[in-house]
């Protein structure tokens, strides 16, 4: 498609040479070709649609990339990338060796600070405003928050901070949950341009000087009247006692106010960091996205005409199936609560709060608070089930550590998006969850290799009362789904043989079994026959099953979706230092690489990282390989 005016923008200076008349037609233009790219490429939508006003105003009027913009959590950036240099590129949206999902430093200058967990941009910013100041350059820096973020403490205590040092940072709140009603109507717009004025700003700086030269008392007085009767007339006060000067709600689609309040921010001195309040719709201008009850925040490629998603599985998903199996299990068990982190959905839980709504805590973008508020409810006897991804379990470890494993409470954690997880790149693979947990005493951590073993281990975890627990699963479907009603609960630290062969033994832990069984039936064919484990448990590890592998093989492999020092240093460790009987068992590890893995397909990832068939196959015949070779160089020697 031919667009008018987007076809003429590749950087944003070229947008500060439009009419300002221009900028609307822009932002329509550049509406659309988000919708168009995110068909194609699957992604983040919805907070994208509502930001196209305000990434169109802000290049605008700021001069970027000297200017320093900072999108918060990234969802919001798909616009941006597009008139920053890279909308040639933007159909290669997280395809391998294309463009990133999220921000990343080192795709563009005008990104200046990677993120892609939400929250940490007003902090960035922050670090970064006070870095210009002692270098006395007077850039601006502008950080964009979405409303979601605002429910994590790390957004407080940068936005505290700020205040404290009075640091000219601007901090503009993209908040999609309110709709566009009597707040954000004329009054609000016209309190927001004479509160961001530069004649207000001098009637403040009078008070000042008068206050001055008035008692203590009455002077500190004279000031807080001002501050309150500013609160009053726009709201904020929350954000006035943080420290900030508070502005709006504004309607952050109207592109004439946003130029206007954001030109007053530009040309103005204010004597603390700004906090611009706009509100804007979630998937703006794109119906099916309106409609929908996600807003169309993350989905997969889909027909542009009606939001249908084009390739649908129907088979489950380790998600759903862990929603739907925790619903069951709570019907007999008014015991079982089920918490999450602003993931309801992502996480299979809409099932578990459609049936126990007074039993459901979603508590917003705030893993620390969802962990130890857990760890409190299971003092009282109840069964906190606490569903995170892997990638955001880790804003939690210290309360992991202290408040739920010191304490040995029985809270639950299902590990979601464990392993590898395509498109979404480093910053959302689940890969230090084995470590860090296995790590700690106390720990019960468990890895199913299908999605019947999952159902296993959720109702194992709902039996364990003397001891913290976790089960972690990827992100998709199995190959495997079925249905699994009559499943019992399994042994602690018990694995099992999936098949007993000679020689060589494969020890698994999590979903690579299926990978290991099909690597089994092509080394048949060549008369290898592996012995195939399926660990179940990174911690307490089978100590019977390791010994009756060590006893009748000649070579071990471990292999495990994760990074080193997790489930093979614990096999390692009680071999070399625990293990009584001395072993002559040649051992390999097979875990993710010590580098972070680039966003593409997630068999293209485990090919990477040699951890699919094929490369099992090879690691195999390596090893007996090497065994043929040292035989042959033996005989030669003799």
């Amino acid at each position: 498609m031919e667009y008018k005016i987007l076809d003429k923008i590749n950087f944003p200076s070229d947008i500060r040479n439009l009419d300002k008349k221009d900028l609307k037609t822009l932002a329509d233009e550049l509406r659309h070709r988000t919708i168009e790219t995110v068909s194609k490429t699957g992604g983040h939508l919805g907070a994208g649609l509502g930001v196209v006003e305000l990434t169109v105003a802000i290049h605008y009027v700021f001069n970027t990339p000297r200017d320093k913009l900072i999108w918060d959590v990234g969802h919001q950036a798909y616009p941006h990338k597009i008139i920053t240099g890279r909308k040639k590129k933007i159909e290669t949206l997280r395809k391998k060796d294309g463009l990133y999902g999220f921000v990343r430093r080192s795709e563009s200058e005008y990104d200046p600070f990677g993120t892609a967990h939400s929250s940490t941009s007003v902090s960035a910013g922050l670090g970064i405003k006070i870095a210009k100041d002692i270098n006395n350059d007077n850039a601006n820096v502008i950080c964009v928050v979405g409303d979601g973020a605002l429910s994590a403490g790390l957004a407080y205590e940068g936005l505290n901070n700020a205040g404290a040092l009075k640091k000219q940072l601007i901090v503009i709140l993209n908040d999609n949950k309110m709709s566009i009603d009597k707040p954000v109507g004329a009054m609000s717009t016209y309190l927001a341009r004479l509160l961001s004025s530069k004649s207000y700003s001098s009637l403040r700086n009078l008070i000042k000087k008068i206050s001055k030269t008035l008692p203590e008392n009455f002077s500190n007085t004279l000031y807080r009247t001002e501050e309150y009767s500013k609160g009053i007339l726009s709201g904020g006060t929350l954000f006035e006692e943080l420290g900030f000067y508070y502005l709006g709600p504004i309607d952050g689609h109207n592109m004439k106010d946003l130029l206007s309040v954001l030109e007053n921010l530009r040309d103005n001195q204010f004597d603390k960091p700004i906090f611009l309040h706009c509100i804007t719709k979630k998937g703006k201008g794109y119906k099916p996205a309106e409609k929908s009850d996600d807003k169309f925040h993350g989905v997969e490629k889909f027909n542009i005409d009606t939001g249908q998603i084009i390739k649908k599985s129907n088979q489950k998903t380790y998600s759903s199936v862990f929603g739907e199996t925790l619903t069951k299990i709570a019907k007999n068990d008014e015991k079982i609560v089920a918490i999450t982190a602003a993931m309801m959905s992502g996480t299979g839980l809409k099932i578990f709060k459609e049936n126990f709504e007074a039993r459901f805590f979603d508590v917003g973008i705030a893993e620390q608070h969802a962990v130890t508020m857990a760890a409190g409810m299971a003092t009282e006897g109840f069964k906190p089930f606490v569903a995170i991804y892997s990638t955001f379990l880790q804003r939690a470890y210290d309360q992991i550590v202290h408040d739920v494993a010191i304490q040995k409470l029985p809270v639950r954690f299902a590990i979601d998006r464990a392993g590898m997880v395509g498109s979404d790149g480093p910053t959302h693979a689940g890969s230090f969850d084995i470590t860090f947990l296995s790590t700690l005493p106390n720990f019960i951590v468990m890895a199913p290799s299908n999605q019947a073993e999952l159902i296993r281990m959720i109702k194992t975890s709902s039996l364990i009362n003397d001891f913290p627990s976790a089960f972690r699963y990827p992100r998709g479907t199995d190959t495997l789904t079925g249905q699994f009603e009559e499943l019992n609960e399994i042994d602690i630290g018990k694995g099992y043989f999936v098949q007993e062969g000679n020689e060589i033994a494969i020890l698994n832990l999590g979903t690579r079994l299926n990978e290991c069984i099909e690597a089994c039936k092509i080394l048949k064919q060549s008369d290898i026959y592996p012995t195939l484990v399926d660990a179940r448990f990174a911690k307490p590890i089978d100590t019977e099953i390791i010994d009756k592998i060590l006893d009748n093989h000649k070579y071990l492999i471990t292999i495990e979706e994760g990074s080193i020092g997790g489930f093979a240093s614990h096999v390692m460790n009680y071999i070399n230092n625990v293990r009584v009987k001395k072993t002559k068992t040649i051992i390999k590890n097979i875990f993710f690489p010590d580098k972070f893995i680039e966003h593409m397909k997630p068999e293209e990832q485990y090919e990477e990282i040699k951890m699919n068939v094929s490369s099992i196959v090879g690691r195999i015949r390596e090893l007996l390989d090497d065994r043929i070779i040292n035989i042959n160089e033996f005989n030669h020697k003799r």
